[in-house]
């Protein structure tokens, strides 16, 4: 090991959805290790009827009550894509998170390659400030419900507008 302390994740439900993961050790620090992150949900919200439909998760890096020793924070279901319950575009626009993570379920994920059928998806934004030269950086990851990784890319330098999840994820962020 390189000396380090490990970033470990423990997912949780409600009501037989997933409503988020526990993030221990240390906050990703890197866009390599924060798409090492969204694969670990990715095959999480592969797993069949964990996640019922499309959802944005939020990084608060506020800790859960009773935290267990070396927890950092939570990255916590916020609410679906779409529908009555949808999250509300400019919801994160008075503090923004570190990173928004979308996750897909099967049923919502067209796969990449038509051999892929059943894979789950998501998209991790990590928001930059474009007008002080910090660019907007992204992943996105398919897995499938044994935890094969079946696609994976991220990019420094994203335009949001350029993806469907990249420019919901900044919608929410924008006031």
């Amino acid at each position: 090991m390189n000396g380090r302390e490990r970033i470990e994740l423990a997912a949780f439900q409600a009501a037989g959805s997933l409503r988020g993961f526990v993030v221990s050790g240390r906050w990703p620090e890197s866009t390599r290790e924060w798409t090492q992150l969204l694969a670990m949900t990715v095959r999480v919200a592969s797993l069949p009827g964990l996640l019922p439909t499309s959802t944005v998760f939020g990084v608060r890096e506020e800790l859960p009550d009773d935290p267990e020793p070396g927890t950092v924070g939570l990255v916590v279901a916020e609410g679906p894509v779409l529908g009555a319950e949808a999250v509300e575009p400019g919801r994160f626009a008075a503090h923004q998170p570190p990173a928004l993570i979308m996750l897909h379920p099967p049923s919502e994920t067209t796969p990449s390659l038509p051999e892929n059928a059943g894979v789950a998806s998501g998209c991790v934004l990590l928001p930059g400030l474009p007008h002080l030269g910090l660019e907007h950086r992204a992943a996105w990851v398919e897995a499938e419900a044994d935890g094969t990784v079946t696609a994976l890319v991220s990019r420094v330098g994203v335009d949001p507008n350029s993806d469907p999840d990249t420019a919901i994820l900044a919608m929410l962020l924008a006031a």
